[in-house]
């Protein structure tokens, strides 16, 4: 491995500080951070300890779909995935090359074993991060007493400025993620009486997909738990009438029943 691969990880996570400097409690999800990071919302970016790498755009093409693919792959898979209309032997040599140029760079975090590519195991993606947190969001004795990288990665967009004609479907499935994550901190953090912070995740989740109605319905409790009814009767009234307008259909009855005491007609 060469001299990025070679950082020695301590316990592979340095704990993000809580503001005041608290940790957080065993049963809170943490958003743990490697001296190795890659980072695919918003952008790529690799960080070693904090200080930002230099990547050939080549090598990040190649990192950053064995990331997403999360798993050891055969070059050949990989060159045909990532050039699919070269043939097999040039499409071979552009991994070949590609990887010379990121040892060259000294970003030796791709490694081979047999005839399989695969990344560092220290090296922490915030992909994973979301993947491995998303069903946790929601539960009131885990939600993240820091949950700014949290709504970060999942407001933001996989790669927004690339366009490669695999990432459509990795774009289509973190974008799902991102939804169920943040309609779960929103739930989770109107449980735990945050609501500024619900709000946010609400309001994000409903951008995201507003025709999506269990995003409206977490958005419309963390108003009226924070005992803003008003705001939670125009949020139901925005949802019925793009709904209508789009769908054709009405709101269900489980969203109807968190406004009928303030809507004659819910």
């Amino acid at each position: 491995m060469g001299p990025i691969a070679d950082v020695a990880v301590q316990g592979n996570v340095l704990l993000r500080a809580l503001p005041g400097g608290a940790p957080a409690s065993d049963e809170q999800l943490r958003w743990n951070r490697g001296e190795l990071e890659l980072g695919l919302v918003d952008g790529f970016r690799l960080e070693d300890r904090g200080k930002l790498v230099t990547v050939p755009v080549a090598g990040q093409r190649i990192v950053a779909f064995l990331a997403l693919q999360n798993r050891p792959l055969r070059r050949a898979y990989v060159a045909g995935s990532l050039w699919p209309d070269e043939p097999e032997d040039r499409s071979g040599a552009r991994v070949r090359g590609a990887l010379c140029r990121l040892r060259q760079a000294g970003v030796d975090i791709v490694m081979t074993i047999d005839d399989r590519l695969r990344l560092a195991p220290e090296l922490v993606v915030d992909v994973h991060l979301i993947e491995d947190s998303v069903d946790q969001l929601g539960d009131a004795t885990k939600v993240p007493a820091d949950c700014s990288p949290w709504l970060a990665a999942l407001t933001g967009d996989l790669l927004p400025d690339w366009y490669e004609d695999w990432l459509q479907v990795e774009r289509e499935r973190y974008r799902q993620l991102r939804i169920h994550g943040l309609e779960a901190l929103c739930a989770g953090l109107t449980a735990t009486g945050r609501f500024s912070l619900a709000v946010q995740a609400g309001l994000a989740c409903v951008a995201a997909d507003p025709l999506r109605e269990s995003a409206h319905r977490a958005l419309i409790q963390a108003y009226l738990e924070e005992g803003n009814p008003s705001q939670a009767v125009q949020q139901y009234h925005r949802f019925r009438q793009v709904a209508e307008a789009e769908l054709g259909l009405g709101p269900t009855d489980r969203i109807q029943r968190l406004v009928r005491p303030f809507v004659l007609d819910a």
